[in-house]
């Protein structure tokens, strides 16, 4: 049995009650929090085997990351803002010119970035979407999950059927061998995959499933609604089977309603970006209890807006997440909070739109319940998992210490987080990781970045495109 005492901290609980305590407590037995309380409360009787002293630091539930993608970390900021050039490249190294040991590396570097930035669960799809999900064999898969249990972290990794038309073409760059993979088979791999290691790491990497948006403004592949149906009964029965979440990737007006009707939308599903939706789209994830994933700082929120504010009102759950990696941003939740504020105050000219507590409620214990985990995680209470950060306070930006929610919300960012305890585990110690080195995984990503860029032919998106100086747009 480990016991770990912090104290003398403001604790940010996000209980019922919204408690925020100050200089609190918080004990941890195991993997569990025991008790929490106030100055005014005697901690229970404990011999902690540590005692970490969180004074002038905000003592709150770790940031969870609703909605990023595998692969991107490595090929972020490629092309400049070319956000065509960009995808058109992904799409081709995911397919074409990735390794296990690209998804490895891409893994560790992305379970670092979140780790430092107070992200202890995360949900990412397995690829760009599905527009292209490496699922043509299960070994990428794997590696993945295995290195982002290697950094300590919490995440759910989502595979599933690619877009059609079928069957798509992979290459193996290991060896140069190529593989036609039609819809059958990808839908095999991920049921190896669920099957056989659906959960890993003590539960805290576990696999999910996902499947392509179709419906109004969607490439449907020419289908027949039949057809459509007939692919996502197929997922749908994998995920009954193996009671795991379903997430998607790039909802927007009608699709919602048109995922309702194939039986995608329920209190399991996350649907991330939603711009533009309708009055049906809205009341179909009332009625059936699904959380929309909002990403304000994606560019589905430049070309389109989600009505987060509209569907909390209507009684929605809303979370958020950071698509990232991605060409213009990282897993910074804090810089996503405040984007979340901004992006909707512009859109009313209300300063009063979507307040902090709000967007604070959005990281965390709404993000718990959408993963359907609002018992376990989410908030700091007596028999939750100890999923925990403590945020440093006391400098520039974030003086004087008052109004804490303020103060995350509006001015923290990534570098504020000082310690990291995941599962009763100290992951994060004085902005030192504990479970990897991280100068080597640091090393190893230049090394693969390198390879990726010389052996795919992408070494002229490292240059600035026209336009790049002097003008106010790309051309």
């Amino acid at each position: 049995m480990t016991e770990i005492l912090i104290e003398n901290g403001i604790v940010i609980t996000m209980d019922p009650a919204r408690q925020i305590l100050d200089r609190g407590w918080l004990l941890i037995r195991d993997d569990r929090i025991v008790a929490v309380g106030s100055a005014a409360q005697q901690v229970p009787a404990s011999n902690p085997d540590e005692v970490i002293d969180a004074s002038r630091k905000v003592v709150m539930p770790g940031l969870i990351d609703s909605h990023g993608h595998a692969g991107h970390a490595l090929v972020k900021s490629l092309g400049s803002g070319d956000v065509v050039a960009w995808t058109e490249a992904c799409l081709k190294l995911y397919a074409v010119g990735s390794t296990v040991a690209f998804w490895k590396t891409e893994a560790r570097l992305a379970s670092l970035e979140r780790l430092k930035a107070g992200v202890t669960t995360s949900i990412s799809l397995m690829g760009g979407g599905t527009d292209l999900l490496r699922n043509d064999s299960p070994k990428y898969a794997l590696a993945y999950a295995e290195a982002v249990g290697e950094a300590g972290t919490r995440a759910y990794i989502a595979m599933g059927p690619n877009r059609p038309p079928y069957p798509h073409r992979f290459v193996h760059h290991e060896d140069g061998t190529e593989r036609i993979v039609d819809l059958a088979e990808q839908i095999e791999v991920v049921e190896g995959i669920l099957s056989d290691h659906g959960s890993s790491h003590k539960n805290r990497v576990n696999f999910c499933l996902t499947a392509p948006v179709f419906g109004p403004g969607k490439s449907n592949a020419g289908l027949e609604f039949s057809a459509i149906k007939e692919i996502f009964d197929g997922v749908m029965d994998q995920r009954q089977r193996h009671n795991v979440l379903f997430t998607q990737d790039g909802h927007q007006q009608g699709t919602l309603a048109f995922a309702d009707k194939l039986g995608a939308l329920g209190p399991w599903s996350l649907m991330s970006h939603c711009v533009d939706l309708d009055e049906e789209d809205i009341a179909c994830t009332v009625e059936r209890g699904s959380t929309i994933v909002h990403n304000p700082s994606a560019i589905r929120s430049i070309t389109g807006r989600c009505p987060a504010p509209e569907l909390i009102d209507a009684g929605a759950r809303v979370v958020l997440g950071t698509d990232a990696g991605a060409p213009d941003r990282g897993y910074d939740m804090f810089k996503h909070m405040a984007q979340c504020m901004h992006y909707h105050r512009r859109h009313f000219r209300d300063p009063k739109v979507m307040p902090a507590g709000k967007v604070l409620e959005m990281a965390t214990i709404d993000a718990a319940e959408g993963l359907g985990r609002g018992r376990e995680l989410g908030s700091l209470e007596a028999g939750k998992i100890a999923d925990v950060i403590l945020v440093d306070l006391f400098k520039p930006h974030l003086a004087p210490i008052n109004m804490p929610v303020m103060r995350l919300a509006h001015f923290a960012n990534a570098a504020d987080v000082d310690t990291v305890i995941v599962d009763g585990r100290i992951v994060m110690r004085d902005r030192k990781v504990t479970q990897v080195d991280e100068c080597a995984v640091l090393e190893e990503v230049e090394t693969e970045a390198a390879r990726i860029i010389r052996d795919n032919g992408l070494r002229d998106l490292l240059e600035p495109p026209d336009n790049f100086w002097r003008s106010s747009r790309l051309s």
